[in-house]
């Protein structure tokens, strides 16, 4: 499993270790060992991973806190109030 480009990794590879840390927990002391130990086999960190895992159950509704769909319109919105506000002081 290899980094895209830079230090993200590709959607594919964030799917298949959130899922094997859904999968795979029960079979851990706490949900932090399955995290870490799951993390150093795909390369990443273990606060990396647990970051995946926490926003695929916010995303699924198992966790409470804005989806990674309302995260993005939440900065859209807020680029266009930027833009909004930069033409009002031209003006």
């Amino acid at each position: 499993m290899t980094k895209r480009n830079g230090n993200t990794y590709s959607p594919e590879v964030r799917e298949r270790a959130v899922r094997m840390v859904l999968e795979h927990r029960g079979e851990y002391a706490s949900e932090w060992e399955a995290i870490n130990s799951i993390a150093s086999k795909i390369g990443c960190t273990g606060e990396t991973l647990r970051g995946w895992v926490r926003r695929a159950e916010r995303d699924a509704g198992m966790r409470p806190g804005p989806t990674s769909a309302e995260l993005s319109r939440i900065k859209e919105l807020e680029r266009e109030v930027r833009e909004l506000r930069q033409a009002n002081e031209i003006l």
